[in-house]
């Protein structure tokens, strides 16, 4: 039997990889209607957030399978980068995993082997939505994991500056992610302008581009978007179904007044 993904979720992986432009969004609400009607959208990509919102397994487990089903790439970023919420993660059909405050070459080396089936590495079922439930075989398993699961390694703390030439060259990450406001807080500042932030996002970039390894970031200011793409930024997770509904609410109330 051949099993094959959607087309949007079958060469998510190898977009990032080649840094074309990839928009997609936080989802908050952990309910799977949110991620059905996303999936209905334009967007590229939808971003459950584990770390941020109360999701529990059977949350993602619903929105994985309402994603998967209508072809919409789903990382999740996950509460905590161990690997049996990594392994909870991918096993459920996720397109991969956004882990938050990476640090190190050690983390980020850690990070990709979790990802990966292999010798020390993710554990193997063959019964998952993720081997689409023992119909796809071991064999076909292993390859389709190959070329599907993206990582994405979340950069947000000051450590994590002091080795990011060397995180930027590991093997098995496809993107590192910037994110702005916990580095924002991590550098003592409270402006996500501040020089100093924005010099640590340049030299983020800069270490991607030596690497060949895409960038991606969240910004708040959209305006923003052009400025770090011509830079480079490729992968863009951008505000959240909350502000999309906020953002809503008040263009409806422009349109018709008070």
């Amino acid at each position: 039997m051949s099993i094959r993904l959607g087309q949007r979720c079958a060469g998510f992986k190898a977009r990032i990889q080649a840094g074309e432009f990839t928009l997609g969004t936080f989802q908050k609400t952990p309910h799977m209607h949110i991620t059905e009607v996303l999936s209905l959208s334009s967007l590229d990509a939808v971003c459950l957030d584990a770390e941020h919102a109360p999701f529990n397994r059977a949350d993602l487990d619903a929105c994985c399978a309402i994603a998967r089903a209508n072809d919409l790439p789903t990382l999740e970023r996950v509460s905590h980068n161990s690997p049996d919420a990594i392994l909870d993660a991918l096993d459920r059909g996720a397109s991969g995993i956004l882990a938050p405050h990476v640090r190190s070459v050690e983390e980020a080396t850690a990070l990709a082997k979790a990802c990966q089936y292999g010798a020390g590495g993710r554990g193997f079922a063959g019964s998952t939505r993720a081997a689409w439930y023992a119909t796809r075989g071991m064999p076909g398993q292993l390859e389709g994991a190959a070329q599907e699961v993206t990582v994405v390694a979340q950069i947000e703390d000051v450590e994590a500056l002091d080795e990011i030439e060397q995180i930027a060259q590991v093997p098995g990450i496809d993107a590192l992610f910037i994110g702005r406001a916990d580095l924002t807080v991590a550098l003592g500042e409270t402006n996500l302008k501040a020089p100093i932030v924005l010099d640590a996002v340049e030299r983020i970039m800069q270490a991607c581009r030596a690497a060949n390894r895409t960038v991606g970031m969240f910004v708040g200011d959209l305006g923003e978007v052009p400025q770090w793409r011509e830079q480079g930024a490729s992968l863009f997770m951008l505000a959240s179904d909350h502000a999309l509904m906020l953002s809503g609410a008040a263009a409806l109330r422009d349109k018709v007044g008070n």
